[in-house]
């Protein structure tokens, strides 16, 4: 081998280090919500191997049942996206969705709170904390994202 593709596998092999390792923090992190193990593209080096240089894991970005739920979801799915020490864009933008999510289910957490506090006609409390949320139309069901180094 030549010394340029000696210094070419030497990249590849660092850049293959630092996909599986960015990869494998969005793994610990997601937990229960990894759909999918980590799925690479490679690239093959001037010495015959493929090199990872690229690589996705899916990551379930569906809302909970109740807002409480939807809210640490959110929080988990924010966590798993942000894990590596260099998230890619794809990264934040799933964060931010994740935190647009949260901030949604916090708002829904304090119309059940003002409907709690007060019944239909103002002067009688509702009962039951998810009264207010089982009646509100609900989120079509969740979907999957894959997160991309």
């Amino acid at each position: 081998m030549s010394r340029e593709e000696a210094a070419e596998v030497a990249e590849l092999k660092k850049i293959d280090s630092k996909v599986r390792q960015h990869e494998m923090a969005h793994m610990a992190a997601g937990g229960g919500l990894v759909t999918s193990g980590a799925s690479y593209t490679y690239q093959k080096g001037p010495d015959g191997v493929n090199y990872a240089v690229g690589g996705e894991v899916g990551i379930d970005t569906s809302s909970g049942r109740t807002p409480e739920e939807t809210i640490a979801r959110a929080q988990r799915i924010r966590a798993a996206a942000l894990a590596p020490a260099d998230p890619s864009g794809q990264d934040r933008a799933v964060a931010a969705k994740a935190t647009q999510m949260e901030q949604e289910a916090r708002g829904e957490l304090a119309q059940q709170a003002m409907r709690g506090a007060t019944g239909a006609d103002g002067d009688e409390p509702r009962q039951g904390k998810l009264a207010g949320y089982l009646a509100a139309d609900k989120p079509a069901a969740g979907s999957s994202v894959n997160i991309y180094a």
